[in-house]
């Protein structure tokens, strides 16, 4: 029996036993970036429940734990209907399938946050300021998972993610990991010293608040643990993907200060000094699993994150200020832009072709952004190398002198025919079925003198022979990026 049926039996016995229910429909729902699995379920009596599997029962626990508590309290959770022995499956109650991110994107599309979407928000941060006073009082925090609390180990663990899952897997970004290390022990320190007798939802953030009746519900807040106010505010204003304006972020920010300070001194809790450190913590652990679930797991939703992520951190860096010395961790930030052309995001309206140049040695093949999954990679090593030469070590694919050497061998003609027919070929069919993205490759030893050449004949082939399209190259080693394009 394959799992997913396997899961279903499970969801249709629960049903059965704990609700009295027929179940007429099943539909598993998309995954984000974790191994639960979400189920839609529909009965014969017209009901609606959600279905969650998951094998981590200490995660269960801790989410069924918070949930009962919450519910006590009044907060707009999801009402747990249903548990299996094993705690791997439970029901709750069916929010609805609309997020504040829905009307976040709306308003991305509009060029413009109206005040309905800025009062959901302002409603979601009402509820926010009950979660982490009330919510946090007779919570049993011995259920929490991972930890209890937002500890020194956890902002460790969040700048170890960034620096595993995204830093490493940019050669782009040189550092000492040594001295960067020693900067993440100064930064944990200073933050551990903010007031954190708070809940801290940890992912609190518009995917995970539900739209019903213009009301406002809350679900994924499972990694939840005693912390500090600012992260919750932080992650919220911060969800790169939302996009916020600046002046919407002020309101909204002043607006959590106000209904807060009903309940906190603020200047008690230095709120202020921690928030700026608090925006640099969030981002680095996005990025962090950005380049996990993106990079390493081809998650598309997390890929197309990055750049955004990356925009906001080169803002930040421009302002931050510490009072002691990060100097590491400030060589990190203020390369970090060097990564942006790599990121471009690509939403076409007609067939986009990117086309790079790429070192094997030095971030390897490139990775697809655009979610297609559709494309080249052509290896030129088996090529004459002109950077074996001295009078060509400081030139690249680009210039007249190592053009004129590869020129000169048959074998290079006889790749550029090859490559080109077959990207000849896909460009054909892309057009004919109306795809709007196609990912060629070309990558040597040093990124510097082959692949560079291959990519832009390719590139130079394709605009003469095709101007309907649009195409895009980055010579990644050489930090350069041209764009062909018929109007």
């Amino acid at each position: 029996m394959n799992k997913i049926k396997e899961i279903k039996n499970i969801i249709i016995k629960l049903i059965d036993n704990n609700l009295q229910e027929n179940v007429k429909e099943i539909s598993e729902l998309a995954k984000s970036g974790s191994s639960r699995s979400y189920f839609r379920i529909f009965t014969e009596n017209n009901n609606r429940y959600i279905a969650t599997y998951n094998t981590n029962v200490e995660e269960n626990i801790a989410f069924l734990s918070f949930t009962e508590h919450f519910n006590k309290i009044n907060l707009p959770v999801p009402q747990i209907l249903a548990v299996n022995d094993d705690i791997t499956c439970y029901i709750q109650s069916d929010l609805g399938e609309s997020s504040l991110f829905d009307y976040v994107n709306n308003c991305i599309r509009n060029n413009n946050f109206d005040d309905k979407t800025v009062d959901l928000y302002k409603q979601a941060i009402d509820n926010l300021v009950y979660f982490q006073i009330f919510g946090n009082k007779n919570l049993d925090y011995s259920k929490a998972y991972p930890s209890p609390a937002f500890d020194k180990n956890s902002i460790i663990n969040d700048l170890n993610y960034f620096k595993y899952y995204f830093l490493k897997i940019h050669d782009d970004i040189i550092f000492n990991e040594t001295r960067l290390n020693s900067d993440f022990q100064t930064l944990a320190e200073y933050l551990i010293n903010a007031p954190s007798d708070f809940f801290m939802y940890r992912d609190f953030q518009s995917r995970n608040i539900i739209i019903n009746n213009n009301k406002t519900y809350f679900i994924d807040y499972q990694g939840g643990r005693k912390g500090p106010l600012q992260y919750d505010i932080v992650s919220i204003l911060y969800q790169v993907k939302a996009q916020l304006p600046e002046k919407i972020k002020t309101i909204l920010l002043d607006y959590y200060k106000e209904k807060l300070s009903r309940y906190i001194q603020l200047d008690k809790i230095k709120f202020d000094e921690y928030y700026k450190s608090f925006i640099l913590l969030r981002l680095l652990q996005v990025l962090g699993a950005y380049g996990f679930r993106g990079l390493i797991q081809k998650k598309l939703h997390f890929l197309e994150s990055i750049s955004y992520a990356l925009k906001e951190l080169i803002s930040l860096n421009k302002i931050i200020s510490f009072p002691f010395e990060l100097k590491e961790l400030k060589s990190v930030l203020d390369q970090i832009e060097i990564l942006l052309p790599r990121y471009k995001p690509t939403d076409n309206e007609k067939l986009t072709v990117i086309i790079n140049s790429f070192s094997y040695k030095k971030g390897g093949i490139p990775d697809d952004f655009s979610g297609n999954g559709g494309g080249f990679v052509f290896d030129c090593r088996a090529l004459p190398n002109p950077g074996r030469y001295e009078q060509y070590k400081k030139l690249n694919g680009l210039d007249k002198d190592v053009q004129d050497f590869l020129y000169d061998k048959k074998e290079v003609h006889d790749f550029i025919n090859y490559t080109q027919s077959i990207v000849n070929q896909s460009v054909n069919n892309y057009l004919e079925r109306n795809f709007k993205n196609l990912f060629v490759n070309f990558g040597c030893t040093g990124g510097q003198h082959r692949s560079v050449f291959f990519a832009q004949k390719c590139a130079d082939y394709l605009h003469k022979n095709y101007p309907q399209i649009k195409i895009i190259i980055n010579h990644i080693v050489q930090n350069k990026s041209y764009i062909y394009e018929t109007k």
